[in-house]
């Protein structure tokens, strides 16, 4: 874990070097969470960027609970974006009659888009996973994102000996993935070695339920689990065949 720990804390320092205007996306799950702990390692303990959560309102009441505490217990700078409009217009899933893809398109990317833009960020770092979907296999380190914040996957840079491309064209902005190479399993095992607090819904208390993984209420389900602790979760996780993501509707959809 040290090798995949140095390997992403030197890709975010080389990233806040060539990018004075960055932000961090912050999900309040497990994998942008650990991003912000290298985050905090990388810079001596303090995140010398915003953070940003991208609200759509629909997140499990304990997610923003507990975002509110770590934000107080670790003085962070956070931007909390929504989309009034589409929310205020109804455009939503299940009551206002959109697909769950239009819903997380209105109340997730149009919403980053707008805050990307009015804060003129150059770069985004994201805790993405190459392991988490088949999509994310071309993935770079340092990716660029089309004007109406689309990945092109023909468009990716080569990447040789820590080289990384970071010419920001107007109106474009760059995706920063530190965690891309770490595995679902990584994530926990570093959770354990470095006791790194994360939201109590990914454990059992007391029903046999717990998530896997989290999103807005409406698209993600809890999996039969009685794992109580970070051990019995990696324990559990080393035994599995089913894939992290098969829970979340928005992804099936």
């Amino acid at each position: 874990m040290r090798r995949r720990e140095e390997e992403s804390i030197y890709l975010l320092r080389e990233a806040f070097h060539a990018f004075p205007k960055m932000a961090m996306l912050w999900s309040i799950g497990k994998d942008s969470t650990v991003l912000l702990w290298l985050a905090r390692k990388a810079f001596l303990g303090r995140v010398p960027f915003p953070l940003i959560h991208i609200d759509t309102t629909f997140k499990i009441p304990e997610m923003i609970a507990w975002r509110d505490r770590m934000i107080r217990d670790w003085r962070l700078d956070l931007i909390v974006a929504t989309n009034d409009a589409a929310l205020g217009a109804g455009r939503t899933f299940p009551s206002g009659g959109a697909t769950r893809v239009e819903c997380c398109t209105s109340l997730k990317t149009d919403a980053l888009q707008r805050v990307v833009d009015q804060r003129g960020f150059q770069a985004l770092v994201v805790g993405v996973r190459r392991d988490e979907d088949p999509t994310r296999a071309k993935e770079r380190y340092v990716s660029p994102r089309g004007i109406d914040m689309q990945w092109n996957v023909v468009d990716q840079p080569p990447e040789f000996w820590d080289q990384f491309r970071t010419h920001v064209p107007p109106g474009t902005h760059m995706r920063i993935h530190p965690l891309l190479h770490w595995t679902e399993l990584d994530i926990w095992r570093y959770i354990k070695q470095e006791s790194i607090p994360v939201v109590p819904l990914y454990f059992d208390r007391g029903d046999g339920r717990r998530y896997r993984s989290l999103g807005c209420g409406p698209c993600t389900s809890t999996i039969a689990s009685t794992a109580k602790t970070v051990g019995e979760v990696i324990a559990e996780l080393e035994q599995t065949r089913i894939a992290e993501r098969s829970l979340r509707a928005q992804d099936q959809e």
